[in-house]
């Protein structure tokens, strides 16, 4: 049965409302431990197709990109056919691409199958986030709805390296993208029973255009960014930024004239909204990129199993659930903003740890670092995806939701390629290799860590070992490196945000327009950075 308008504001949710938030977690967990799994895989992946350092980044970053890009899209679109149909057509599209990027045969197959995995994906994330806001209308309800919603996201990440581990220690790598399968086909069945449908009743006609150039601002810079990544400076990647910068130009200035835009970018007048988008964003940033590096020094630094592996990483993926569990309460204490920028200043104090870690036997130092950083960026995740879905009527929930989550996405998929590319770029400025390595062992050494293992897999004992030492101590300069850049990154967002979300309305603040009566968005988003 459809639900075109929401019953009245604050009305609590009951136990079907509970049970559906238990069917939304299910994609949620999936997304997560779709990225996780495929960290563990990454060295197995490399060594059976034998990608180039580009196409290990693509391989990465496509899906991360694709969900970027589509999330706008989908959330707008999920508000016009309705979100839960929305989210059905996500789920079969993300089992079949699943099916596909599990026996890829080359890195140009695997490539394309995790960009259908991120269109896919980006019906999903909006369509559960939006349908959250429609069934809890009650505001402490939805904190707490959201807050275990983000908890899921976070358990994927925390049983995705020990179910990931499992497989790679008995089967090959496709088969951690065949976990996608179970999850979806349950979605499928569930869904219809237990989540409510809903429609924008007014909805807008979609922006095919305003589509075009969102994809065509994001594609073009992180082409080149890659490059420059890859071959250094050069007029191909400066040309094809600019190209990207342009484009994007033209989208702001198409969505900020548009009725109905694609992007509502006058949310952003809201300086809490604006803040939040913002937390959100830098901490996936810096989690995206560190959690790749974290994953490769544990198995290739550190030389443990892919189980072994996964089991250190479950630390971490644990006290960021606990931070994000504890965050509605410590908010009604102290404050939302406190809470987000205090958090942001114990991650920076997590990195800082980063820093120390050595190139041998570091295993330890890696995992505390990690378990205190990610402990500060929990609350983030929850109260800042909170104060953006609360500060929009029911009709705007889906565009929101996407907001919010391409923050997220966007940040993490520019975390892997900007930190890994720094990370590489110091690897590569470091790493020696002796005269008397063949040619091909020494090319590969010089790419990536990962290059450099698989080569010594194939040389004498000896040689092998000499060819490595040097290889991991420069990709773990490289980490402490960029451990240090998100340390000095998360303290000054740490105050920034403590600042922007403080309680009270500054001066110059609107409403954003063309957002109805059902609440007045920035109330919302006042009540929700007030202690």
């Amino acid at each position: 049965m459809e639900t075109e308008t929401l019953t009245g504001r604050g009305t609590r949710a009951g136990r079907r409302e509970w049970l559906g938030l238990a069917v939304l977690a299910l994609p949620t967990l999936l997304l997560s431990l779709d990225m996780s799994v495929l960290y563990l895989a990454l060295p197995h992946m490399a060594a059976d197709l034998r990608p180039t350092s580009s196409q290990l980044l693509w391989i990465m970053d496509v899906y991360g990109f694709m969900i970027a890009g589509f999330l706008i899209t989908m959330g707008t679109l999920g508000d016009r056919i309705g979100r839960r149909r929305l989210l059905l057509i996500g789920a079969a599209a993300f089992g079949a691409a699943s099916v596909l990027a599990a026996y890829s045969t080359s890195a140009e197959m695997l490539i394309a199958a995790r960009t259908v995995l991120g269109v896919a994906g980006a019906t999903l994330m909006p369509s559960t986030l939006a349908l959250i806001s429609n069934m809890f209308t009650d505001p402490k309800q939805r904190s707490m709805a959201i807050a275990a919603w983000m908890s899921c996201f976070m358990g994927g990440t925390a049983i995705g390296p020990v179910v990931g581990g499992v497989l790679l220690e008995w089967f090959w790598w496709g088969s951690v993208f065949l976990l996608g399968v179970p999850v979806m086909v349950l979605l499928l069945v569930a869904a219809p029973v237990l989540l409510p449908e809903y429609r924008a009743p007014a909805a807008g006609r979609l922006d095919l255009v305003g589509v075009a150039l969102s994809l065509a601002a994001i594609l073009p810079i992180v082409y080149g960014l890659k490059e420059l990544a890859k071959d250094g400076p050069s007029v191909g990647a400066a040309a094809a930024i600019a190209v990207g910068a342009a484009v994007g130009a033209v989208f702001v200035r198409r969505q900020l004239r548009s009725a109905d835009p694609l992007l509502d970018l006058r949310l952003f007048r809201s300086r809490s909204f604006g803040a939040a988008v913002a937390a959100m964003m830098a901490g996936a940033v810096v989690m995206g990129g560190m959690f790749l590096l974290i994953s490769q020094y544990l198995q290739m630094v550190g030389g443990l199993s892919p189980l072994r592996a996964g089991l250190w990483l479950i630390p971490p993926a644990v006290a960021m659930i606990i931070g994000t569990l504890l965050a509605p309460s410590l908010a009604q204490r102290i404050g939302r903003g406190n809470v987000i920028g205090g958090g942001m200043a114990v991650t920076a104090v997590g990195f800082a740890v980063l820093t120390q870690a050595p190139a041998t036997g570091g295993a330890a130092v890696v995992v505390l670092g990690m378990v205190i950083a990610v402990i500060g960026l929990g609350p983030g995740g929850a109260l800042g995806t909170d104060i953006v879905v609360g500060s929009v009527p029911p009709e705007k929930a889906g565009s929101a939701a996407s907001m919010s989550e391409t923050s997220g996405e966007f940040g993490i998929a520019m975390g892997v390629a900007l930190l890994g590319s720094l990370s590489t770029a110091i690897y590569r400025g470091e790493v020696t290799v002796a005269e008397d390595v063949p040619a091909e062992a020494a090319a590969a050494t010089r790419d990536t860590l990962a290059g450099a293992v698989a080569a010594a897999e194939r040389l004498p004992a000896d040689a092998a070992v000499h060819l490595l030492e040097p290889a991991r101590e420069a990709f773990t300069h490289g980490l402490n490196a960029v451990a240090g850049l998100g340390a000095v990154a998360m303290a000054v967002f740490a105050v920034l945000t403590v600042v922007l979300l403080r309680p009270g309305r500054p001066s110059g603040e609107h409403r954003p327009t063309g957002q109805g009566t059902a609440q007045e968005p920035e109330r919302e988003v006042e009540r929700a950075a007030a202690p």
